[in-house]
């Protein structure tokens, strides 16, 4: 069994492309976010050694336990790179993507297309399992193509059967996208199938949505979304589990600190304060939901371009926030 799921319930980062970088894990993890995994890989990218995507490798020693997650839809390559991967850079596990839904992904044979070619699946775990020896392989799936093809239980076993040691379920189609919402009984079907740790994802925005989901007989927990806007959801959810209390989300003022300290080091990864900035106006459009005048943030967001102006931004919605409550 993988040690993480020996004395703990984890709570895992979903891996999210163009967001869950090394930075982003970093920060989750001080948060009490248990177990990371890479953005996406393309296994033809590493196979072909492309400069670009062995960046997508990085990561550093605070960060374990931490996967290294692959796609693509050739058995041969996927294998090679699964070992070329456990050489380099010796991550505690390799993860398999058989669940992005997108479109580019999906037309190259990647993500949630194998989910509609089972030997096809069967055959890149194989090689997986295979290549990255000693390292274990886990895997990332949706619960089915559409609602008509639901196979997430058979999928499992296919994968336990390779050598898979942990599963995570999305509780959507790929069809279904991001829309809609999870279906958390397809995932309990799927813990209840297989002997392996089931990590159940989808549609966990709270510490009360994650004490729901641990009754499906889940061994683990990914959270992706909700971690973009409230990276402190780790936090709230293990006091809840340990406490029984909600736990308040933290000041504003800490909320501002937080957001402020992620733009500086972006800043400082990237070396261009502009290219940073705008790289980071997606993220800052996520941490907006919730906060005091979200819609004017969200305006502002989108143009700004400095540290300075990030810095005048929190101050002048801080002061305004005090205002009010003393007004109120």
């Amino acid at each position: 069994m993988l040690p993480w799921f020996q004395d703990q319930f984890p709570l895992y980062l979903a891996p999210m492309a163009g967001i869950t970088d090394t930075i982003f894990r970093q920060l989750c993890k001080e948060q009490g976010a248990d177990v990371m995994v890479t953005e996406f890989v393309s296994a033809e990218g590493i196979f072909r050694r492309n400069e670009r995507t062995l960046e997508y490798l990085e990561f550093i020693e605070a960060e374990r336990p931490l996967g290294v997650q692959l796609f693509g839809g050739d058995p041969e390559h996927l294998g090679e790179a699964a070992r070329m991967v456990g050489e380099w850079k010796q991550p505690d596990f390799i993860d398999l993507n058989f669940g992005c839904p997108v479109n580019k992904v999906v037309s190259k044979n990647g993500g949630s297309s194998l989910l509609r070619d089972c030997p096809l699946l069967e055959r890149v775990a194989r090689a997986v399992v295979k290549g990255a020896a000693p390292l274990p392989v886990t895997a990332k799936i949706r619960i089915g193509w559409c609602e008509q093809t639901i196979n997430a239980t058979t999928t499992a076993r296919i994968l336990e059967d390779c050598g898979v040691q942990a599963i995570a379920v999305h509780g959507r189609t790929k069809e279904q996208g991001y829309s809609g919402r999870a279906n958390w009984d397809v995932i309990a079907e799927v813990a209840a199938a297989t002997s392996l740790p089931v990590i159940g994802n989808g549609d966990i925005a709270s510490a009360a949505d994650a004490v729901g989901a641990m009754k499906c007989g889940v061994r683990g927990l990914m959270i992706g979304r909700a971690a973009m806007s409230t990276p402190w959801i780790f936090r709230e959810i293990k006091h809840y589990v340990s406490t029984g209390e909600i736990l308040a989300p933290p000041p504003l003022e800490t909320q501002w600190a937080f957001i402020i300290r992620h733009c500086r080091w972006k800043v400082e990864v990237e070396g261009s304060e502009l290219h940073a900035m705008q790289s980071m106006r997606t993220r800052l459009m996520a941490y907006s939901r919730g906060m005091p005048e979200a819609k004017q943030l969200r305006f502002r967001f989108a143009h700004v371009a400095s540290l300075a102006e990030m810095e005048d931004i929190a101050a002048e919605n801080m002061a305004r926030a005090a205002a009010e409550a003393v007004a109120a």
